[in-house]
């Protein structure tokens, strides 16, 4: 009976437990239930195109990727904020940052922070970023992008004086640039906080870019 029982309990321990072990950690990414299996055709394409492009599936992916067209439109966003502006990509990122920092998004800042410093702000800027009207560590050129920032992100009510300081630094499609990224930012720093979207602390990161 006992040499039973003991072969019992072995077999017992062979049986894989990673599915079980991975749907749990699935499950407390964010409000929402794990992806269903298989993929969408939609989701797996973009996964496939993110990780060939160097990035991590993160939890943002696994949690929008239950709306599978919707992700890959704001995936599309994403990736023309990272590759396809005019606006150096430094700048991007600082819009970036303090939009999450408004917005309150520990999600987005949780990710950008590597992102800020690949683009080389150092630790103190990056600290004295919400306190940028004080700090000695920017230039006029960032502190116009940083109060436009600001203004638009509180409200969206630019004031005159604010959008002539940008003007003065930006062209017309830099401003459009800078704005759109301040409004995508804004809405994904809500969306990670109405699903109360896990950070990672495993060092996953999303497609990078270049600065």
């Amino acid at each position: 009976m006992h040499i039973r029982t003991f072969l019992c309990c072995v077999l017992l321990s062979l049986v894989p437990t990673a599915p079980f072990v991975f749907a749990e950690e699935q499950a407390s990414i964010s409000r929402l239930p794990p992806l269903p299996q298989p993929l969408d055709p939609i989701l797996q394409d973009m996964f496939d195109k993110r990780r060939a492009m160097g990035g991590a599936i993160i939890n943002l992916h696994l949690t929008t990727g239950h709306a599978p067209k919707f992700f890959r439109a704001s995936g599309a966003m994403a990736l023309t904020i990272r590759f396809e502006t005019s606006t150096p990509r430094p700048l991007i990122e600082l819009v970036i940052f303090r939009t999450a920092q408004i917005v309150g998004s520990d999600y987005e800042l949780n990710q950008h922070v590597p992102f800020m410093k690949m683009c080389h702000y150092n630790n103190e800027q990056i600290a004295e970023v919400s306190d940028w009207r004080r700090s000695k560590l920017f230039d006029d050129k960032q502190r116009a992008l940083l109060g436009y920032v600001e203004q638009m992100a509180n409200g969206g009510n630019v004031d005159d004086p604010t959008f002539a300081e940008l003007s003065h630094f930006f062209t017309p499609q830099q401003i459009v640039e800078i704005s759109y990224t301040v409004g995508a930012y804004y809405s994904t720093g809500l969306l990670t906080k109405a699903l109360k979207i896990q950070p990672e602390t495993d060092g996953r990161l999303t497609v990078a870019g270049q600065c």
